[in-house]
C-alpha cells in the first residue's frame, strides 16, 4: 500500500521505516529540514538500536522517502499522524498544536475513500472532533485512532512484534471498512498471531494513557514502599521480590529507584487528570497526583542520601553521576530524574561530572553548567562519591575493584538497586541503596 507517516520524531521515523519493512510504500513528512535531510541518508536523528540499519535495509529497496512537503501525501490510501502531543507550558493538559496543524494541512490533499489514522497520544475526545474535519473536507474519507505502545529502546520490535493492535473506529464495529484497511496495512503482523481489538473512538483513546498511568502507579507504589523500608529498616528488593510473585501482581514494574522520566509517563499522567477535570471526572484521578508527587519525591530523596554519603555537605564533593539518560539504551533526556538529580547536586555545591554512552549532547543542550565526560573510566577518576542513575549495561558491569582504583573516596549510591550490595561493600565501599538497609 501506499502510506504517508506524518511527524518524524521518534514515533514516526520507527513507524515510517517498519511499515516500509512490511512491504508497503511509504513517505515519511516533517517540517524539520534537517531530522529529513539526516533520515534521507540513513541516519536516525536519536539513538534507538536497531533503526538506523533498518532506515538503511528499507531505503535501499526504494519503498521509503522522506520530504518536507505535504502534498507528498497525494495519493496514498493511509495517512499516519504521528506528531508529538508535549505538556502545555504552565500547564498540565497536552499541548495540541502539531496534531491540529497535521491534520488542516494534509485536508486539502485527502482523496475519496483515503483513511487517516492517529497514533499520537491525545486526550480522549480528540479523535471525534478531527473525525469530523476530516469528513468535512473530504466526506468520503474515514479516521481510525490506532495508539501506539512503544518503549524506547525496543522500539523497532515493538512495531515489528506488537503484544496488541487498537483500532477505534467511529462506528466501534469490526464491519467498518476502516478496520478492513488497517488489516490490510497490518496484515504482516495479523498473520502472525499479534491479537487486534476493535473499541470505539474515545475507548481507543484512553488505552495508552490508562496503561502509561497504570504502569506510573505501580512504578510509585514501590518507590513508596522504599519510603517506608528506609523508615522501618527492611529491604523493598525483597518486599518486591515477595509481593510479585503473586500472579496478581507480577514482578515488572516492581523496581525501586529514582523514580520515571522521559517523553510520556510524566506528561501523559498530568494530561490524563488534566483532561479528567475538564470532564468532570476529576475525582477518578486524583490518586494520579500521589503518583506524580511520589515520583518527584525520588529526586530529592537521592540528593538527600548523597549529602548523608558526603558526610553531611556537598559543597565542593566530586560527584560522578553515572547515566544521563531517563533509561538504558536511549538518549532521550526529557524530564530525565538522573539529569535532575545532577543538577540540584551542583546547585548544592557539588562538583558534578556526569557520563553517558549515548546521552551526552543532549543533557548538554539542556543543561550546559555540568560538566560532561564521554568515558566512564575518566569521569571516575578522583570522585567523593559515585551516583549510578541509569542502568545501562556497562554500569552494571562495574567492577568494584577495579573502579575502587579510579576514585578518591570508594562511595557509593546505588539509584536503581541494581548492583551485589555485598559484593561492594566487600571491596571497601560505602554503599547505599533506595529502600536497601
Amino acid at each position: 500500500m501506499r502510506i504517508s507517516v506524518i511527524g518524524c520524531g521518534y514515533l514516526g521515523a520507527v513507524h515510517a521505516a517498519c511499515m516500509a519493512k512490511l512491504g508497503h510504500d511509504v513517505v515519511g513528512i516533517d517540517v524539520d529540514e534537517r531530522k529529513v535531510l539526516e533520515l534521507s541518508s540513513g541516519r536516525a536523528p536519536f539513538f534507538e538500536p536497531g533503526l538506523e540499519a533498518l532506515l538503511k535495509e528499507v531505503q535501499a529497496t526504494g519503498r521509503l522517502t522522506f520530504t518536507t512537503e505535504m502534498s507528498s501525501a497525494r495519493g496514498n490510501a493511509v495517512h499516519f499522524i504521528c506528531v508529538g502531543t508535549p505538556q502545555k507550558k504552565g500547564e498540565n493538559g497536552a499541548d495540541l498544536t502539531y496534531v491540529n496543524s497535521s491534520i488542516d494541512e494534509l485536508l486539502p490533499y485527502l482523496s475519496p475513500r483515503d483513511l487517516v489514522v492517529g497514533k499520537s497520544t491525545v486526550p480522549v475526545g480528540t479523535a471525534a472532533r478531527l473525525s469530523q474535519l476530516v469528513i468535512d473536507a473530504q466526506p468520503a474519507a474515514d479516521l481510525l485512532w490506532n495508539p501506539e505502545f512503544l518503549r524506547e529502546g525496543h522500539a523497532v520490535s515493538d512495531t515489528l512484534h506488537p503484544d496488541r493492535l487498537v483500532y477505534g473506529v467511529s462506528s466501534g464495529s469490526e464491519d467498518d471498512r476502516a478496520v478492513d484497511v488497517l488489516d490490510e496495512v497490518y496484515a504482516g503482523l495479523l498473520g502472525t498471531g499479534t491479537p487486534r481489538l476493535v473499541t470505539d473512538l474515545p475507548t481507543a483513546e484512553l488505552v495508552k494513557t490508562a496503561a502509561n498511568s497504570f504502569l506510573a502507579t505501580k512504578i510509585s507504589f514501590i518507590n513508596a514502599m522504599a519510603e517506608l523500608c528506609d523508615a522501618a529498616g527492611a529491604d523493598v528488593t525483597l518486599l518486591a521480590d515477595a509481593i510479585g510473585m503473586d500472579d496478581r501482581i507480577g514482578r515488572k514494574f516492581l523496581n525501586a529507584g529514582i523514580g520515571f522520566g522521559g517523553g510520556c509517563l510524566p506528561k501523559d499522567i498530568r494530561a490524563f487528570m488534566a483532561r479528567a477535570g475538564e470532564l468532570g471526572a476529576d475525582q477518578a484521578l486524583t490518586f494520579l497526583r500521589e503518583v506524580d508527587a511520589i515520583n518527584m519525591r525520588r529526586r530529592s530523596r537521592v540528593v538527600e542520601i548523597a549529602r548523608e554519603l558526603c558526610g553531611g555537605s556537598l559543597m565542593g564533593q566530586r560527584i560522578t553521576v553515572l547515566g544521563a539518560a531517563f533509561k538504558p539504551e536511549s538518549d532521550d533526556v526529557r524530564d530525565s530524574p538522573a539529569l535532575s538529580v545532577a543538577a540540584q547536586l551542583q546547585l548544592q555545591g557539588a562538583t558534578v561530572t556526569v557520563t553517558d554512552p549515548e546521552a551526552l549532547a543532549n543533557a548538554a543542550r539542556r543543561f550546559p553548567e555540568l560538566h560532561y565526560e564521554r568515558s566512564a573510566e575518566k569521569a571516575l577518576q578522583r570522585a567523593d562519591a559515585i551516583l549510578l542513575l541509569t542502568e545501562w549495561q556497562e554500569y552494571r558491569n562495574l567492577d568494584p575493584y577495579e573502579t575502587a582504583a579510579l576514585v578518591s573516596t570508594p562511595r557509593i549510591l546505588d539509584g536503581r538497586n541494581i548492583l551485589d550490595s555485598s559484593k561492594w561493600r566487600a571491596a571497601g565501599w560505602t554503599y547505599r541503596g533506595l529502600g536497601r538497609p
